[in-house]
């Protein structure tokens, strides 16, 4: 119970992080985004890493796998997370984030050619759901839920979606976000969760540094100093978020089988629709395609992420179903 509630936890967090981020770049950029959240992630590590031990441990740590966490970073925080942003920015979290989701079947395409593990005709079926629920999203017409304001109140400009940018940046975030649990795995392979804090702590260094390296071109330096104060409590809080959400991940693993916790992680997408129309009603694209996509792809990451032999035994699926079902690759 602990661990599903650690899950729980985590998804939301991830959910609201999303929302957070939505709302500081409907105003700001991506670029200050990143400038906020992913030195943010190294502030909010560092210290579980030295009150778990983890950090005395650092020396010990193969170097291949310091390389490898190196490149998580670089690739999922840093390449993964701006291509988010953009997305984010010009087509909103609620069409976006079940194209993002396609970043499960990366990992299984990953995990299949890669590391060689099987992949059952159901979860083949699962990830042919989440195609058809961000394809379902991409027919949503461009709408946002009316706006409350009264008479005097100031008039709130229509949110117009660029279905093409923000596709090409979710599809682009997907892979990166969906190719780093394989990386990850190579480097923490064999090792305990709180390994992960340490591991994180390296991809974090990594990405602040490649960060860090960015605001040494002056365009990008005025871009950052441009942040106002609004915009950066909100990024502040994105970063923050998204930290807690892979504590409370961590803590899930400790807990509780993987293959419980993972499933509950694919509710993100539902908590990510909740909270980013409640903060940004009139940012965000609204309807019965979008909530459909969403409950679609909720569906195909759960088939794709749950044990299929416990999906056939729990609903007594008849012998022959169930083998074709079971049939792996």
């Amino acid at each position: 119970m602990l661990g599903a509630i650690f899950a729980i936890l985590s998804a939301a967090s991830f959910a609201l992080n999303n929302a957070a981020l939505r709302r500081g770049v409907v105003s700001g950029t991506p670029i200050q985004a990143m400038a906020v959240t992913v030195p943010l992630g190294v502030v909010c590590l560092l210290p579980l890493a030295f009150l778990s031990g983890e950090l005395v441990r650092l020396p010990q740590f193969p170097k291949s796998a310091v390389a490898w966490m190196a490149a998580v970073g670089v690739v999922h925080f840093v390449v993964g997370r701006y291509c988010n942003f953009r997305a984010n920015a010009v087509a909103g979290v609620n069409l976006t984030a079940p194209v993002v989701q396609l970043q499960v079947l990366v990992t299984m395409a990953m995990a299949v050619i890669v590391l060689h593990e099987p992949c059952t005709t159901l979860q083949m079926i699962g990830g042919a759901l989440i195609v058809a629920g961000s394809l379902i999203t991409q027919q949503a017409p461009a709408r946002v839920r009316p706006s409350a304001a009264g008479p005097t109140d100031p008039v709130v400009p229509p949110f117009v979606p660029r279905y093409v940018a923000g596709y090409l940046f979710a599809s682009l975030a997907a892979i990166a976000y969906g190719s780093t649990p394989v990386m990850a795995r190579f480097a923490l392979e064999h090792t305990g969760p709180a390994t992960g804090i340490l591991g994180g702590l390296i991809a974090y260094s990594a990405a602040t540094a490649v960060v860090s390296l960015a605001l040494l071109s002056a365009p990008v330096r005025r871009n950052v100093l441009a942040l106002t104060r609004d915009n950066a409590r909100w990024f502040a809080g994105s970063g923050v978020l998204v930290a807690a959400a892979q504590g409370f991940f961590f803590a899930a693993v400790a807990v509780a089988p993987v293959m419980l916790v993972m499933p509950l992680l694919q509710f993100s997408l539902a908590f990510r629709m909740l909270f980013s129309t409640w903060l940004n009603p009139h940012h965000e694209v609204v309807g019965p395609l979008v909530l459909a996509g969403v409950v679609i792809s909720v569906a195909g990451a759960l088939m794709v992420s749950i044990d299929t032999a416990l999906i056939v035994d729990a609903l007594a699926i008849p012998e022959p179903f169930a083998r074709v079902l079971l049939w792996r690759v």
